[in-house]
C-alpha cells in the first residue's frame, strides 16, 4: 500500500534533471567565457592605443666604433659600453647574477651578443621574465649605476627602457638580436668566461 502513497520524481526524472541541469550550466559557462575573452583583448587593444605607438626611434645609434684588443681597463663614453677596444676573452652567454667586466662583455658584443642589462635589486621575477625573452647566443647581468631600469644593447645601438615589460624589448630584440650591426657577428660566445671563472680571477 504504500508505494500508492509515495510522491516525488523517480530516479529515471531526476537523473534527467540532473543532465539537463549540467548542460544549462555548461551552456552558461561557454556564453560567459565568450564574451569574457573578447572584452579583456579589447581592453588590452585599448589600454595599447591610450598609450601610443610602440617603436624604437629611441634607439642610440653609435657608428665608428673602434675594435682591438687590450688588457688595460677601458673608459667607455656610454653606460654600458656599446662597443670599443675589449679584452682578448669574451664572456659565456646566459645569465650572470652579478656584474660583469665591460671589457669582457664588449668582445661580446663584437661577437653578435644581445646584451640585457639591469639595476641591483630588480625583483627575481622581473629579472625572470627578462631572462626568459634572451636570445640564446645573449647575455643578461646585473650593472651599477646604470641609468634607467633596462638597456639593452648591441654592437652600436642601445635603448634605455622603462622596466622588464617594457614592450620596446621585444621590439629591440627582433631588429637587432640577429647580430647584424656586429663587426663578427658569427662568432660564437662559446669557450668565454662563465661567473666561475670571474670569481676566481677576482
Amino acid at each position: 500500500m504504500s508505494d500508492l502513497f509515495e510522491f516525488g520524481p523517480s530516479p529515471e526524472e531526476r537523473r534527467r534533471t540532473a543532465q539537463i541541469a549540467f548542460a544549462l550550466l555548461t551552456a552558461l559557462i561557454l556564453v560567459g567565457l565568450t564574451v569574457a575573452v573578447p572584452l579583456s583583448l579589447q581592453e588590452e587593444r585599448d589600454a595599447r592605443a591610450a598609450a601610443g605607438p610602440v617603436d624604437l626611434d629611441d634607439v642610440k645609434i653609435f657608428r665608428g666604433i673602434p675594435r682591438n684588443h687590450t688588457d688595460g681597463a677601458v673608459d667607455y663614453g656610454q653606460v654600458p659600453p656599446v662597443g670599443g677596444p675589449h679584452n682578448p676573452r669574451w664572456l659565456a652567454c646566459g645569465a650572470f647574477t652579478s656584474p660583469v667586466p665591460n671589457e669582457n662583455a664588449v668582445h661580446d658584443l663584437e661577437h653578435g651578443t644581445v646584451w640585457i642589462t639591469y639595476r641591483p635589486g630588480l625583483a627575481a621575477s622581473k629579472v625572470a621574465e627578462l631572462t626568459a625573452l634572451l636570445p640564446d647566443d645573449g647575455l643578461i647581468s646585473p650593472y651599477d649605476d646604470l641609468p634607467a631600469p633596462v638597456v639593452v644593447t648591441v654592437w652600436g645601438r642601445q635603448l634605455a627602457l622603462t622596466g622588464a615589460d617594457d614592450p620596446r624589448l621585444p621590439l629591440f630584440l627582433e631588429a637587432y638580436g640577429s647580430g647584424q650591426t656586429a663587426p663578427e657577428p658569427l662568432a660564437s660566445c662559446g669557450g668565454g668566461l662563465t661567473e666561475d671563472d670571474l670569481t676566481i680571477d677576482v
